[in-house]
């Protein structure tokens, strides 16, 4: 089992932590944030992921896993060191690597000798040459290991990866670095650091178009009045293409797609390759969420012509994570349609499972403490998450306590003909 240290307790550094602990190996992982450290080491992680609080109790208890405040004290006696720093788009839409900078800078000189340093963020294609380059320590490898971790599903997916990607110029630290996964059966696919740089960007880029693109064929189903499920189960029967991320909904977001897709049109520019299509899936995505936005105007009816009038309309949401299972709101669509829908001067009132206290950034977003609560006295009734629980409510009671029970299921977690759906006004995405 191998020494291991983690730099960075984000979603990323904090799964990868957790799972190599628990597949036996020692990790120290360290962050900035004193405070995320204190909150580590007595057990409760700073955000909700499936999974990610028992394998944290279990490798505290088992003293596999530690958490500290200081980068240099993590990697000094480890040999295998986890870059997993964040890697937020830049103005001009290429990833910011300052933090990665910054700890390569302070880290250089303490790596011991013979160590792998592994880049598990999502960086530009040749961010692995350049860090080689100003490491000129030869006898510390540069290996490139990209996560495909899910929101929601992160631990599943460390653990039962489809595969393992490895990009390397230095074959000794390739096979250890594989060795680090030996007790998880699946395929190890060893590349060059620039091709594995590629593949992270190239697959996130994929699923984000085929979420834009059946966001499109929803839109054209509403117009002719076909069913955008049935088309996804006719296409998806298909196995060259898959059902998988052919869910229509409001929009996609989160940390990661929204900046990738970002980085990667930037990167194809700044190459003499553009590539348009990746501009066209940004602007579909924002097509989509405008929309949606656009459905619920539809729903109230008519509204006083004069901006200066307020319309007295009120909206309740059901989900403000950019998906289920997960507390992440970053790039959430779920939060743009309500900024939208508040600057269209309506009131807005919503529930999250995850949310409990007033959004900064939305500060007039009521925040309600359940389900009816969020729909009472409200005109449209907005489904912009699939939480489980929403599918398990009760919508008789819904109905009830709403002034007008109308619904706009974004996420069409309801079937249209359902008898649960007696008494309201129903609309789903393409259908």
């Amino acid at each position: 089992m191998g020494n291991v240290s983690v730099i960075g307790c984000g979603y990323v550094g904090l799964t990868t932590a957790v799972c190599l602990a628990h597949l036996g190996h020692t990790v120290v992982a360290a962050d900035i944030d004193a405070s995320r450290v204190e909150l580590l080491n007595a057990g409760h992680a700073p955000m909700y992921e499936t999974g990610l609080d028992q394998l944290l109790a279990e490798g505290l208890a088992n003293g596999r896993l530690r958490f500290v405040n200081d980068s240099a004290q993590a990697v000094a006696q480890a040999r295998f060191h986890f870059m997993c720093l964040p890697t937020p788009q830049g103005v001009d839409g290429a990833a910011n690597l300052d933090a990665l900078d910054t700890a390569m800078e302070e880290l250089g000189d303490v790596f011991p000798a013979g160590s792998v340093v592994i880049l598990k963020s999502t960086v530009p294609v040749g961010t692995a040459d350049e860090v080689r380059a100003r490491l000129l320590r030869p006898e510390v490898a540069v290996v490139s290991c990209p996560e495909f971790l899910r929101e929601g599903t992160a631990v599943h997916d460390f653990l039962h990866p489809d595969r393992i990607v490895i990009g390397a110029t230095n074959d000794r630290a390739a096979t250890d670095v594989a060795g680090l996964f030996a007790a998880i059966d699946t395929s190890v696919l060893t590349m060059s650091n620039r091709s594995a740089e590629a593949v992270k960007y190239s697959a996130n880029a994929f699923l984000a178009t085929k979420l834009s693109f059946i966001n499109s064929i929803a839109r054209i189903c509403e117009s002719v009045d076909a069913d955008v499920l049935d088309v996804v189960a006719g296409m998806g029967a298909d196995n060259r293409i898959s059902a998988k991320f052919l869910q229509p909904g409001p929009g996609w977001g989160g940390s990661c797609f929204p900046k990738d897709v970002a980085a990667l049109s930037h990167l194809a520019r700044s190459a003499g390759a553009p590539a348009p299509l990746l501009d066209a899936v940004l602007v579909a995505n924002d097509e989509q969420i405008n929309h949606v936005t656009t459905r619920v105007m539809q729903a109230l009816g008519p509204r006083p012509v004069d901006s200066r009038v307020r319309c007295e309309a009120r909206i309740g949401v059901w989900g403000l994570t950019f998906k289920a299972n997960t507390s992440d709101r970053r790039d959430s669509p779920a939060l743009e349609i309500v900024r939208r829908l508040q600057a269209a001067g309506l009131t807005v009132q919503a529930f999250d499972p995850t949310v409990s206290e007033p959004i900064t950034e939305l500060p007039e977003l009521v925040i309600a403490g359940d389900p009816y609560e969020a729909a009472a006295g409200c005109d449209v009734l907005v489904i912009l998450t699939e939480w489980e629980e929403f599918a398990l409510a009760d919508l008789q009671k819904t109905a009830e306590v709403m002034r007008a029970p109308r619904m706009l299921d974004a996420r069409n977690i309801f079937a249209a003909d359902t008898t649960q759906l007696d008494g309201f006004a129903y609309s789903g995405v393409g259908r």
